[in-house]
């Protein structure tokens, strides 16, 4: 089976995702970036196991992690015994009624001799000062029954980190697009606190006009109506808010598709009791609302 194009859409759902993956391929072609992508929608992920433990956790997996735990495994040349036990392998594999895809990675020559090269690793079948073109051109006939026996091939020579990612999404996962979920959090915050550590997008509302001054709602936060309301009235949070919703509405779906799982979006005013909180209690429950998951936090409100 040829390697899906990373940017075209496939039919793929989660609820139909195969219990078990086997990845497997050639050293240096992205096999631990598929592991972490598969471990990203909940896999299990298992990792070079010894051989002999390798067979006892394929003749019944779900023995080991749970019967409604997926598996995601990744063997390869480096485990010693790998080529002895390989028929053994193929066959446990090709059990009748097994949930399973075996999954194999690969990549033309002078790519892995480009990846080795940048990484300055020495490849897993080198053999002394041999040049490391004889350890891929080894791997790849070792691995040819594999390869020939493989549900799925992924060939990553023109893949970058994140078309690997968006490919095992796309097949294994529930977005037809490839691309992760991405969680958003909302925090308020007061700058004269200092500005949240991490924040990736960051806005000033102290242009708000200031509750704080206004008898009856100091000891008040923005959470309750009647800030809200004296805001409403007031200032101009009505149409920051359209605005800033426009905008994020705009920005999410791209961040997504640079494969961002967490976006921390901070907004301020001068304490973080009134404005910012308001703000961002409206902003969570339009991004909510438009379906984007949202943890929403106050930081400052309470000081």
């Amino acid at each position: 089976m040829n390697a899906p194009d990373p940017a075209a859409p496939d039919a793929s759902d989660a609820r139909n995702a195969p219990r078990l993956v086997v990845i497997t391929g050639l050293s240096g072609s992205g096999k631990s970036v598929a592991g972490n992508a598969l471990e990203d929608l909940d896999y299990f992920r298992v990792d070079n196991l010894p051989i002999s433990l390798l067979r006892t956790f394929l003749a019944d997996p779900s023995a080991h992690v749970g019967a409604e735990t997926r598996v995601a495994i990744v063997a390869d040349a480096r485990a010693p015994g790998f080529e002895e036990a390989m028929p053994e392998l193929l066959a446990e594999l090709d059990r009748p009624g097994r949930d399973r895809v075996l999954l194999f990675l690969e990549a033309r020559d002078e790519v892995l001799q480009r990846r080795y090269s940048e990484t300055r690793r020495r490849h897993p079948l080198g053999r002394g000062e041999r040049p490391v073109i004889d350890g891929i051109r080894r791997e790849r006939e070792l691995l040819r029954p594999l390869h020939d026996a493989a549900d799925l091939i992924f060939d990553s020579s023109d893949w970058s980190v994140h078309d690997m990612r968006k490919a095992v999404h796309r097949q294994f996962g529930d977005d037809p697009e490839g691309f992760g979920p991405l969680v958003v959090s909302l925090v308020s915050f007061g700058f004269k606190h200092g500005q949240p550590v991490g924040s990736d997008l960051v806005f000033d509302v102290r242009f708000l006009t200031n509750p704080h001054f206004v008898p009856g709602l100091r000891e008040l936060t923005g959470r309750d109506a009647a800030v809200q309301n004296f805001l409403a009235a007031e200032s101009d949070i009505g149409e920051l808010i359209d605005r800033l919703e426009d905008l994020l509405l705009f920005l999410l779906p791209r961040y997504r598709q640079e494969n961002r799982r967490y976006l921390t979006v901070a907004i301020g005013c001068t304490g973080g009791k009134h404005r910012s909180v308001a703000a961002a209690e409206h902003l969570s429950e339009r991004l909510g609302a438009a379906g984007w998951p949202v943890r929403l936090s106050h930081r400052d409100s309470t000081r």
